[in-house]
């Protein structure tokens, strides 16, 4: 299990690596967003990974450390309002300046007519 799940985050990181370093806002930000999960799910299995065992500290003597979930809930909500806002300028950014890409430049070649 242990071993899938670091596969599972490197081919997320892998990924998200490749997409950022893109040139178009689009894979800019899946490639962003791809890293954020992999951050997650890593800090999600520092807390070890344990089935059937309580989240809180009851009577039994094995409980998961709640304290990963927590800051895995909190960043994914964060996440989500990033990446909201990366689409919007995004957005903004193409209507303002006609293309979507990250410098702003027109790669295309003027043709004279």
């Amino acid at each position: 299990m242990e071993a899938l799940i670091s596969i599972v985050i490197a081919v997320l990181t892998g990924c998200g690596i490749y997409l950022a370093l893109r040139g178009r806002t689009f894979p800019v930000i899946l490639g962003l967003t791809l890293l954020s999960y992999a951050v997650n799910l890593f800090i999600f299995v520092m807390g070890r990974l344990q089935s059937g065992v309580p989240a809180v500290i009851s009577s039994r003597d094995q409980y998961t450390d709640p304290i990963p979930q927590a800051l895995v809930l909190t960043a994914i909500v964060i996440g989500f309002a990033m990446t909201a806002f990366m689409l919007v300028l995004a957005l903004r950014a193409r209507s303002e300046l006609g293309n979507d890409h990250i410098d702003g430049k027109n790669t295309r070649e003027e043709t004279p007519r």
